[in-house]
């Protein structure tokens, strides 16, 4: 009885040992991300970085733009490389934390580039839209604004690349130019009956807001 009772304590003392072991070696990242509005954003954001096999732990608040995972220390993933990962799912890093599992703690200010007074800049967005009808109208829609130099839209994705100069014409009045096309943006609602005048394999599903 005694013998028993020695393994039992033996391997309750080792599970918590193995469970101690397992907290360790996590970094936690902590990121502010700007343009989540439903939960379909929040969805394709988490897609995205479930590209990084390893990753645990996903909490995405929509209503605060706060996003955060663990992932193993021992891969050593850089924020530079958790903010382009944003940057690909359509959203905008505003600040980024990390802490180490060995306690150390980096920080991001976050997309410097968008945050230079002037130049040429790329910004994804997520746009409606369900064929190749759709990415002719898109982009024909955004490349009529001036300041514009290029524009792509993926139809499965329904995220659209745009580079422009930043001292001409900004993202919010793309988006604008698109939604009068009649496309949603992440940002724009299109009005009904810019909506209405699609063409019937080009009505797409209509964004929440």
């Amino acid at each position: 009885m005694m013998k028993k009772s020695i393994i039992v304590s033996a391997f309750l003392t080792l599970m918590v040992v193995f469970s101690a072991v397992a907290q360790e070696g996590k970094d936690k990242f902590m990121v502010q991300v700007d343009g989540l509005g439903c939960p379909f954003c929040a969805y394709g954001l988490e897609k995205k970085f479930k590209e990084f096999k390893g990753i645990k732990d996903v909490k995405i608040d929509i209503e605060t733009g706060d996003f955060s995972f663990s992932y193993p220390s021992d891969k050593a993933l850089s924020i530079a490389d958790v903010e382009k990962q944003v940057e690909k799912a359509g959203y905008t890093p505003i600040t980024t934390k990390v802490e180490r599992a060995n306690g150390k703690v980096e920080e991001s200010s976050g997309n410097e580039m968008a945050k230079k007074s002037e130049g040429t800049v790329s910004k994804n967005v997520m746009v409606a839209g369900n064929c190749a009808m759709c990415e002719a109208r898109i982009t024909k829609a955004a490349k009529s604004v001036k300041g514009v130099s290029a524009v792509s839209w993926d139809k499965n994705t329904k995220i659209m690349n745009v580079s422009f100069d930043m001292g001409l014409t900004s993202l919010e009045k793309i988006e604008k130019e698109v939604a009068v096309a009649g496309h949603d943006t992440k940002n724009h609602q299109a009005h009904t009956d810019d909506y209405g005048n699609l063409l019937a394999c080009c009505k797409y599903e209509r964004l929440s807001y």
